[in-house]
């Protein structure tokens, strides 16, 4: 029988935290040029992550580790949208990003 983790440690929050930060900054890197239709919506899109992760900040200083797992799931599914939207240039990672096709 498989025995299940059902708990969010610190380091397993902490690799989350890293991971999502990384993907922000790569997304910044390939946001749609100023004058395209898309920025408007790239732009919003990146508001709703920042903001995602932001509130996972605080719900983890607060030791709220379950609220700030679950803010950071929301804060990458954004994230992953957008990249599958087209909205977010990520080349090839489909590692770190669910690719459309």
């Amino acid at each position: 029988m498989i025995e299940l983790n059902k708990e969010i440690t610190e380091e397993k929050l902490n690799y989350y935290f890293k991971r999502t930060e990384e993907a922000i900054k790569i997304i910044k890197k390939g946001m749609p040029p100023k004058r395209s239709l898309l920025y408007d919506v790239a732009k919003d899109f990146l508001l709703m992550i920042e903001s995602y992760f932001e509130d996972a900040k605080a719900f983890k200083e607060r030791g709220d580790y379950v609220t700030a797992f679950a803010s950071l799931n929301y804060a990458y599914g954004w994230i992953d949208a957008g990249v599958r939207l087209g909205l977010f240039d990520v080349g090839d990672d489909d590692v770190r990003f669910t690719l459309a096709k």
